[in-house]
C-alpha cells in the first residue's frame, strides 16, 4: 500500500524495558481486584485463554500449514478467517482477518494507525510497541527506517514495502516466506520457525537450527 524512498529519521528505541511493563501491569491488575472491577479467578482465566487458547503458536501452525499445503495457502489468501476455521481457530478479534503473503519481490507489515487493532486468535495481544505512536505514525511513512533502526531487519531497496493498516473491520497478519532448507519438514516442525514479529512483519521465519 505505500513504499518509502529517503525516509525521514526514527526515534530511538520503541518498547519500554519488560520489567517496567509487568510491574505496571501488575499494579493495574492489584487496583482492579481490590475495587471489585475484576476477580482473581477472571484474571487467571484470561492468562489461561491467552495462554493457551489464541496466540502466535496458533498463527505459527496455520502458516506451517500454509507452507506445506499449497490449497490451504490459497484458501488463506482468500479468506484467512475461514481457512483459520478449518484449524479450529477463530473468535473474538478474528471475525475478518486477511492474510497477506511475502514473496521475493514484496515484504509486508501490519500497523494500527488508530489504536491497536490486531488478529488476536492468530497473534494473541499486541506487543507494547505496536501501540506506540513512534510505530503506527513512522511507519507508514517510513517503514524501511523503522523495520532497520528498530528491528534490525534490512528489507532490500529493490523489495517493495507494504503497510497495510488493520482496523476494527479488517485485521490483518503476513504470511512470511518460507525458509531455505526447510523441505523435509514437518509442520510441526515448520511452526517452530515462525515467530510473532515475521507474522507481523517486523522480523523473518526463524532458519533452521537457530
Amino acid at each position: 500500500m505505500t513504499t518509502t524512498q529517503s525516509p525521514p529519521p526514527v526515534p530511538a528505541s520503541l518498547p519500554r524495558s519488560e520489567e517496567e511493563i509487568a510491574a505496571r501491569v501488575k499494579a493495574l491488575e492489584s487496583i482492579m481486584i481490590e475495587k471489585g472491577i475484576m476477580t482473581t479467578e477472571a484474571v487467571d482465566r484470561l492468562a489461561e485463554i491467552y495462554e493457551n487458547e489464541v496466540g502466535p503458536h496458533l498463527g505459527a501452525k496455520v502458516v506451517a500449514r500454509a507452507w506445506s499445503d499449497p490449497a490451504f495457502r490459497d484458501r488463506l489468501l482468500a479468506n484467512a478467517s475461514t481457512a483459520c476455521a478449518e484449524m479450529g481457530i477463530g473468535g473474538l478479534q478474528g471475525e475478518d482477518m486477511v492474510a497477506v503473503a511475502n514473496t521475493g519481490a514484496v515484504h509486508n507489515v501490519i500497523v494500527c494507525t488508530l489504536c491497536s487493532c490486531y488478529p488476536w486468535p492468530v497473534l494473541g495481544l499486541p506487543p507494547n510497541w505496536y501501540k506506540y505512536p513512534a510505530y503506527r505514525s513512522r511507519m507508514v511513512r517510513a517503514p524501511r527506517a523503522v523495520l532497520h533502526e528498530n528491528f534490525g531487519l534490512d528489507v532490500p531497496e529493490s523489495v517493495e514495502i507494504r503497510v497495510w493498516d488493520s482496523s476494527a473491520e479488517l485485521r490483518y497478519f503476513v504470511l512470511p516466506q518460507r525458509p531455505e532448507g526447510t523441505g523435509g519438514m514437518s509442520e510441526e516442525q515448520l511452526a517452530g520457525l515462525v515467530t510473532r514479529d515475521s507474522m507481523i512483519g517486523v522480523g523473518r521465519p526463524r532458519r533452521p537450527g537457530e
